[in-house]
């Protein structure tokens, strides 16, 4: 099993940023993949960043340039740095992780762009 707490939304002006975090527990070892999704109000849950195995990291079109995702030295604490945000960034950002087997999601934080 694998636990993830996000932390760090908030409410943030047209053109500003914000870090976003996210801390795993338990068998982390077992983590392939490890990223971020978003679901704004009545839209579908979309992957906006994410790591898979050793390759480089894929972001959602219109986040790319902005937005960031890295991971820690030991690899249990995830980031996504967003900058220049617009209001369409606003919704619940959510931290995915899979292992060969399952998927676990985080409870998810609420960002919100407006000035």
């Amino acid at each position: 099993q694998v636990q993830l707490v996000e932390s760090g939304g908030g409410l943030v002006q047209p053109g500003g940023s914000l870090r976003l975090s996210c801390q795993a527990s338990g068998n982390t070892v077992t983590i392939i993949n490890i990223g971020w999704y978003r679901q704004a109000p009545g839209k579908q849950r979309e992957e906006v960043a994410m790591i898979r195995g050793s390759s480089s990291p894929t972001y959602e079109d219109s986040v790319k340039g902005r937005f960031a995702i890295s991971r820690d030295t030991d690899g249990d604490i995830l980031y996504l740095q967003m900058n220049s945000v617009k209001p369409e960034d606003t919704g619940v950002y959510y931290c995915y992780a899979r292992s060969r087997l399952y998927g676990y999601w985080g409870q998810g934080t609420q960002v919100t762009v407006s000035s």
